[in-house]
Order: structure tokens, then C-alpha cells, then sequence
């Protein structure tokens, strides 16, 4: 009886040993083992291993396993560069009468820009994704320039090691100008995404979602990207200067162009045009010093005019006159013996600028018989 027992005891080794194989490579390799365990290969000393303590040791493989992974990228390459690499970013922005006459905001507020936020992150983060929703700390932003909620966004990334590092620039205070900030990447964040607001607008922005500044084992030295105007889909708001007016239900985020939306109200309809030229441009190059690493850290680099230069390199937007619709004729007035004359209106309903079509006549008359004359005839 107690040699039935045991022989039963040491088949179920067996069998254990056998789940245990398969258990341990599929967990490695994500495939079965290409050899499956053999009685005849058993060591003379057999021990039997509980079927807890098989899956423990699964648990703990998969948990070994995953941690030792390298970080892939969002193009499916892996950033295996030695240590991290330091940068200077700068914005510049091109808002000006000259690129974008059309409705350009002179006063309450002037033309002028929000304070930059950055972040650097990998695969696993997104600030912003044109094609999807804004999140709620988005929406604050784009209607409100506010970063509260962003920020406290990336902080909880950053405690899942998703988020490296999160850096600020100053405002600019007028449609052109400049703001730098210096930027720390790591292998394990090396994606940079940013934002900045158009003030004044509905909900509109400027960005950079997950540029990829490691290639394979190698960081880029120097990148340059023309930013154009997107549309958070939280208000409908057409113009510069439109009241708030919830978009519902929320849109995906969309990039605005030079006929999308397809409205003459819209600030940015320039219908002779096949694209709109650059609202703003981003220059980021790596530097060879390490900067002393700290997060939200707010650069009040803003260069001035002076500084910097350069011809502009953005020919001037043509915009043309655009009239109201005729108004009614008026009342035929005039002589009976000569016949009278009748006129009717219109008015400007924006001036033409940069070499623009010049606005037509205004008025218009034409002959006609006075009312208290065709009683005579």
C-alpha cells in the first residue's frame, strides 16, 4: 500500500516538473518549449515542487523579465544612447500683420503669446495628440493659458517614470519675439512634447507632440519645426476676439488652415492661399554642457527684436478686400420730364492689406421712372 502511494507521489512530480518546463518558457520566450520534458531524462534524486510554488516562480520570472526590458520608442526603436543630452530650445514667433493681416489683434488684448510648457516623456505620455480629445488640463490651457492641471498631470506621470522633466518659459508679449529654456533628455525620456497658447483666441495653440530626439544610439544635434495654429475642439469661437461658446459635445484636435474651417468669418480664412505660412517656429540644439537639473524650472530668457536679427523669411500674406451685400434700392427720385435716379449701397466689411484686391464701388445708381409719375402714363 505505502509503495502504491509513493509511486502515485513521485508521477506527480513528474507531471509537475512538466507544467513546470512549459510554464517557465512560455513566460520567457512567449512560445512553448521546442523539447518537452522526458521521465527518462529525470535526475536518480527527484524532488517534488507544489503547484503554488511553480506559479510563484512564474510570477516571479514575468516580474524579473519585464523590469529588465529596454524602453521602446514610439517608433519602435530603442533609445540606447550613453547618458543623457542637454539642449536649448527656442521659440520664436511670426505672428505679425504682415504673414497674418487678416482681423490682427491690436488691443484689448494685443497679438501676443503664453508661457511655454514642456515636457519630456516616452511612448507612455501624450500632453497632446492631434486626432484626439483635449484633456481637461488641455482645454484650461488652450481657452485660459492656465498649466495648473497639466502639471499636476505630469507629476503623476512622472511618479510611473513616463514623465522625465517638465520646464517653463515667460510669456512674449507681443506676436513676435523669442523665449528660450534649456531642456535635460534621458534614454529612458528622450520624446519632447510642448504647447503654447494664442492670445487672443477660442481655444487655439501651438505645439510639438512626442519629437523623438534619439536615433537609435545616437542623440540629434539640431531640429527646427514651422508650428501652425490648432484648434482644441472646446470652442467654437470663429475669430481672434470671440466670446466663449462651448463646443458640445467636445471635438478632437484638429490643425487649422487656410480654408478649414470653410468660413470667411474665421481669422485664419485666406482663401488665395494653399496653406498658411508658419505661426511660429521651434529651434532646439543640443548643447555640450550638462545643465544643473531642476523640474518646472521658468525661463525668462526673452530675447528682444535686436537680438537675433534676421530677415524675415516669410513673404507677406495678401489680403483681400472683402464688401457686404447690396442693400435694397431706394426710392426713385427725379423729374417726371427726365426720369429719375435710384441708388442702393454696400460697405466694407474688411480692408484689403500686402497688395490685397481693392474693395469695389460702393454705391450704385440706376435710371428709373419716379413713383408719382406712372400715374400720368
Amino acid at each position: 500500500m505505502g509503495g502504491e502511494r509513493g509511486k502515485k507521489k513521485r508521477e506527480e512530480g513528474k507531471e509537475g516538473m512538466k507544467v513546470r518546463c512549459v510554464l517557465i518558457c512560455s513566460a520567457h520566450l512567449h512560445k512553448p518549449c521546442p523539447a518537452v520534458y522526458h521521465p527518462s531524462q529525470m535526475m536518480s534524486s527527484e524532488v517534488f515542487v507544489p503547484g503554488w510554488l511553480q506559479q510563484l516562480l512564474v510570477v516571479l520570472l514575468r516580474f524579473a523579465l519585464f523590469f529588465a526590458a529596454p524602453v521602446n520608442l514610439t517608433n519602435g526603436m530603442e533609445c540606447s544612447a550613453r547618458g543623457p543630452a542637454s539642449y536649448i530650445l527656442v521659440f520664436t514667433g511670426h505672428w505679425s500683420p504682415q504673414t497674418f493681416p487678416k482681423q490682427y489683434p491690436l488691443f484689448r488684448p494685443p497679438a501676443q503669446w503664453s508661457k511655454l510648457m514642456a515636457v519630456t516623456h516616452n511612448e507612455q505620455y501624450r500632453l497632446w495628440q492631434e486626432g484626439a480629445p483635449a484633456s481637461d488640463g488641455m482645454k484650461s490651457f488652450a481657452e485660459q493659458g492656465l498649466t495648473v492641471d497639466l502639471v499636476k498631470d505630469a507629476k503623476e506621470a512622472r511618479k510611473r517614470r513616463v514623465v522625465g522633466s517638465m520646464y517653463r518659459t515667460a510669456g512674449i508679449p507681443s506676436g513676435i519675439g523669442h523665449s528660450s529654456t534649456e531642456l535635460l533628455l534621458t534614454p529612458r525620456t528622450p520624446l519632447l512634447s510642448l504647447i503654447v497658447k494664442v492670445i487672443p483666441s477660442p481655444d487655439w495653440f501651438v505645439g510639438v507632440d512626442s519629437l523623438n530626439l534619439c536615433e537609435g544610439g545616437q542623440w540629434k544635434q539640431e531640429v527646427t519645426f514651422d508650428l501652425h495654429p490648432f484648434d482644441a475642439g472646446t470652442d467654437s469661437g470663429f475669430t481672434f476676439s470671440s466670446p466663449n461658446f462651448p463646443t458640445t459635445p467636445p471635438e478632437n484636435i484638429t490643425m487649422v488652415r487656410s480654408q478649414k474651417p470653410n468660413h470667411p468669418a474665421n481669422s485664419f480664412y485666406y482663401p488665395r492661399l494653399t496653406e498658411l505660412p508658419p505661426l511660429a517656429t521651434v529651434w532646439v540644439k543640443r548643447q555640450g554642457h550638462t545643465p544643473v537639473r531642476q523640474q518646472n524650472r521658468l525661463s525668462n530668457h526673452i530675447f528682444s527684436n535686436s537680438l537675433h536679427n534676421q530677415k524675415n523669411r516669410f513673404s507677406e500674406t495678401p489680403l483681400d478686400c472683402e464688401v457686404s451685400m447690396w442693400s435694397s434700392w431706394g426710392l426713385c427720385l427725379g423729374p417726371c420730364s427726365r426720369g429719375g435716379l435710384r441708388h442702393r449701397t454696400r460697405y466694407i466689411l474688411l480692408k484689403p492689406a500686402n497688395s490685397g484686391t481693392p474693395c469695389p464701388e460702393l454705391e450704385e445708381q440706376e435710371e428709373c421712372t419716379p413713383h408719382n409719375c406712372l400715374a400720368y402714363q
